[in-house]
C-alpha cells in the first residue's frame, strides 16, 4: 500500500481462463489489492460477477468489468503490477512493453522460466520471443528465490508439475542424498491443468472414470524441472517424468522414486533433517513425515504443498509423495505469494484460506 493507505493497483491479463479465474478469486479478497484492469477479449464489457457468479459480493469485485487486452489502456489504468495468465509465446508480447512502461510483471506462462533460449526452442518448438529478458527474470519459487523475487521486475512463476517435483527434491539434491541418475517421477493432474479450451479429449465423457498418461517422454515442463534440479545438485540432472490426467477438476499428486546415496537404513533421518533445514520456516510447505502420503483433498483451493515419504529398503529407494492445487500453489496463488514479496507485504497476505 502507498503512504496514503490506498490499495496497490494490479492487472490480470488473460483473466477468463482457469488460472485467471483463480487469480481473481484470491485477489478480490486480498486486503491490499485493487483490481484496476482485468482483460479478456471474449468477455470484454461484462462484469466479473456476471462471468463468474461466485465472485458476486466479493469486496474487490464490485464495479470491475473485463476490458480488451490493450497495452496502453493497462498502463493508463495506473497499475503497478500485471499478472500475465496467457499462453506461452503470447505473454512476452505483453511483458516487453509493460516492463518498458515501468510495470512489474508476474508471468504465469513458460516464456521466462528458462535461462537458456536454446532450451526453450528445443522444448517449445520456436525461437524465444524475447531472449534478452531471460537473464533478468527470476524463477518464482519463493522457497528458493525469496530474496531475488523481492527485488525483481519480472518474475517467472513456476509450472504446476515442476512445483510439485522441485519442492520435495531440491533439499535432498543439495544435501547429496539421492542418486541423480535414478530419479523417476509419476504425476497425476486434474483436468483444469490442460487449460480452458475446446478439446474432445477433455470432454467429461472422455475423462470421467478414466486415467491416462500423456506427454511422455519429453513433457515441456521437463525443461524447467531439470534446470532447477541441476542447479541444486551442481551437476546435470536428467529424470524420467510421466504425467497423467485424472478425472478431477483440480489437484496434483506426485510420486518420486530415487535410489539413495549411502545407507538406506539411515536415509529417513537425513531426509527429515534436510526438510527441517529447508522448510521449517516456510509458511506454505507442510512436511507430513515418514510413512505419510500427501492427499490432494487437503491442498485444493489453498497455497499449500504437502510432502511425505517412505523408504523401500528392498530396492534401496526413497519414495517421495507430494500434493498441491495445480491452480493454486501450482499457478495463481503461488504467483500472488511472489507478488506479496515484491510489494513488501506479509508473504501470506490473502493466501491463508483453508
Amino acid at each position: 500500500m502507498s503512504e496514503s493507505g490506498t490499495r496497490t493497483k494490479v492487472a490480470v491479463v488473460g483473466a477468463s481462463g482457469y488460472t485467471g479465474q483463480e487469480l481473481l478469486r484470491v485477489l478480490v479478497n486480498h486486503p491490499l489489492v485493487q483490481l484496476a484492469a482485468v482483460t479478456s477479449r471474449q468477455e470484454s464489457g461484462r462484469s466479473l460477477s456476471d462471468v463468474f457468479p461466485r465472485l458476486a459480493g466479493a469486496p474487490g469485485a464490485e464495479g470491475v468489468s473485463f476490458v480488451q487486452p490493450d497495452i496502453d489502456a493497462i498502463v493508463a489504468s495506473g497499475v503497478e503490477t500485471a499478472f500475465l495468465a496467457l499462453p506461452h509465446g503470447v505473454a512476452s508480447e505483453f511483458a516487453v512493453p509493460l516492463l518498458k512502461a515501468g510495470l512489474r510483471i508476474v508471468d504465469l506462462s513458460a516464456d521466462f522460466r528458462l535461462r537458456d533460449a536454446d532450451v526453450y526452442e528445443e522444448f517449445y518448438g520456436h525461437a524465444h520471443p524475447a531472449p534478452d529478458l531471460l537473464e533478468k527474470a527470476v524463477y518464482g519459487l519463493p522457497e528458493v528465490y525469496r530474496n531475488e523475487i523481492r527485488e525483481a521486475q519480472l518474475v517467472a512463476s513456476p509450472g504446476c508439475y515442476p512445483t510439485s517435483i522441485l519442492v520435495p527434491l531440491l533439499p535432498l539434491l543439495k544435501n547429496r542424498l539421492l542418486d541423480t541418475s535414478s530419479i523417476a517421477v509419476s504425476s497425476l493432474s486434474g483436468v483444469s491443468g490442460a487449460g480452458k479450451k475446446a478439446d474432445t479429449s477433455l470432454l467429461f465423457a472422455e475423462v470421467n472414470e478414466s486415467l491416462r498418461a500423456y506427454g511422455a517422454p519429453k513433457h515441456r515442463h521437463l525443461s524447467e524441472i531439470e534446470q532447477e534440479l541441476s542447479i541444486a545438485a551442481d551437476e546435470v540432472v536428467n529424470i524420467s517424468f510421466v504425467p497423467h490426467l485424472m478425472p478431477i477438476t483440480a489437484g496434483i499428486a506426485t510420486t518420486i522414486f530415487s535410489k539413495v546415496i549411502g545407507d538406506v537404513n539411515t536415509i529417513s533421518s537425513q531426509v527429515e533433517k534436510a526438510y527441517e533445514e529447508a522448510y521449517n520456516d516456510e509458511p506454505f510447505v507442510r512436511i507430513r513425515g515418514e510413512g505419510k502420503f500427501a492427499d490432494t483433498k487437503n491442498v485444493v483451493r489453498t497455497n499449500f504443498v504437502d510432502v511425505g515419504w517412505v523408504v523401500d529398503t528392498r530396492t534401496n529407494r526413497l519414495i517421495l509423495s507430494s500434493a498441491e492445487d495445480n491452480l493454486g500453489k501450482g499457478a495463481a496463488s503461488q504467483a500472488i505469494q511472489s507478488f506479496n514479496l515484491m510489494q513488501g507485504f506479509e508473504e501470506t497476505c490473502g493466501l491463508l484460506s483453508f
